[in-house]
């Protein structure tokens, strides 16, 4: 790992979506501490919050151990990119995020909370929203029926607001899902996710088998998310535009992390060991 350990804190870069002022603390503490000394989850000062903290995680499939005791800390209002060739273990430091995958090993902690053992669906419920690489959508239903069904799930049932993000879904709204283009049910996916309101969205893969054009335009759209105040964590290949929306960066390599820091500090060495590509 190149310089401190970096996942043992959070930085607040110049760089994009977090405060102007570098500032770094304990990613044991779930939020900096107040004027008066006592601690909380809003950030006080320049400090921004620690919105999820993995501690010694550990997770995998049946007999195959895929994070090897991970120490992560996402910052809140931020854009976290998780970095690394495939097998890397983004994929799955999301789902364990999510909930859909037990750790077997250390804690997750949501605004100094633990929710190690919460569900899925209490995650959800909350604001925790995954939006995976495949199967982001309900292939055998309209784009108006995948929309509807999270917006009425959300108890907010217009779904103006993700048609007015993704103009060109308004053209769909009566085909079938699975009958589109990827670039096309990316946007459906994120657009089911804007309607959930979360608090966190995690996005898997997001630029995996699209033009660099759609790609370009989905990432401009996480970042009007994230100026928007939610806390965004996406887990990509290694690329320009990953890059250019991180405040935070973690690049993995066989389950480890092997660098932690803001974008501006990453360099070709860690590039290249993790194995990502531009």
């Amino acid at each position: 790992m190149s310089g401190p350990p970096l996942e043992n804190r959070v930085t607040s870069t110049s760089g994009n979506h977090a405060d102007n002022n570098t500032a770094t603390y304990s990613a044991t503490d779930s939020a900096p501490p107040a004027a008066d000394g006592s601690s909380g989850a809003a950030s006080t000062g320049d400090l921004p919050a620690v919105e999820l903290l993995l501690d010694g995680a550990r997770a995998g499939y049946r007999t195959i151990e895929v994070l090897h005791g991970i120490t992560m800390a996402i910052p809140s209002g931020a854009v976290t990119a998780l970095l690394g060739a495939n097998g890397a273990g983004k994929s799955t430091t999301l789902r364990v995020l999510a909930g859909l995958i037990p750790l077997r090993g250390g804690t997750l902690s949501w605004r100094g909370e633990q929710i190690t053992k919460m569900t899925t669906t209490n995650r959800a419920k909350r604001g925790l929203m995954l939006v995976p690489d495949e199967r982001a959508v309900f292939a055998t239903l309209s784009v108006r029926d995948n929309l509807q069904v999270i917006a009425e799930a959300s108890g907010h049932p217009d779904i103006t607001p993700a048609l007015e993000a993704f103009p060109r879904l308004q053209e769909r709204l009566n085909q079938r899902a699975g009958s589109m283009s990827g670039g096309e049910r990316r946007m459906l996916a994120l657009a089911r996710a804007l309607l959930a309101r979360p608090s966190v969205l995690m996005v898997d893969e997001l630029s995996l088998g699209l033009s660099p054009k759609v790609a370009g335009e989905l990432f401009a759209w996480l970042g009007t998310v994230a100026d928007a105040g939610t806390t965004v964590i996406l887990a990509d290949q290694y690329t320009e535009e990953a890059l250019a929306l991180a405040d935070m960066v973690y690049v993995l390599h066989r389950g480890e992390i092997t660098f932690a820091g803001t974008p501006a500090e990453l360099g070709a060495s860690e590039l290249l060991a993790a194995g990502a590509h531009s």
